[in-house]
């Protein structure tokens, strides 16, 4: 269950990582850390996951439960949010073309979830 809620959650976050990382801010001075990071070698970034994987599920194949966390998860991001999202899978043509291969728009995407594995997972929902 945390897991779903994480899921939808990091959905828009995991997407808008994906497309501001197509930007190139400009460098900024940053503080030296105390400690280097022990998951990446001195010197390195960590790099987020590359898409490997896409899954589409419509919110009506969630359980009941699931489906209502991920409305209010929704409905707390709000509409800019989802805008991001769906801009954002508009500029990534490995995921834009997943869904045009099962006949959905990103227009009825309403969370995603990037897992570390680069299995990328979009719930859509059916315009009513």
């Amino acid at each position: 269950m945390r897991k779903t809620i994480l899921f939808a959650a990091a959905a828009s976050l995991a997407l808008a990582g994906a497309a501001s990382a197509q930007q190139q801010p400009a460098p900024q001075p940053s503080p030296a850390p105390a400690a280097p990071a022990p998951a990446a070698p001195q010197g390195q970034t960590p790099k987020p996951p590359t898409i490997e994987s896409v899954n589409i599920v419509d919110i009506t194949e969630l359980p009941k439960d699931t489906q209502t966390q991920v409305n209010q998860i929704v409905a707390q991001r709000g509409d800019a949010g989802l805008q991001t999202l769906r801009k954002s899978i508009d500029a990534t043509p490995k995921v834009k073309s997943a869904l045009e291969a099962k006949g959905i728009s990103s227009a009825q995407v309403i969370a995603a979830s990037l897992q570390p594995n680069g299995a990328l997972t979009l719930i859509t929902k059916k315009a009513s």
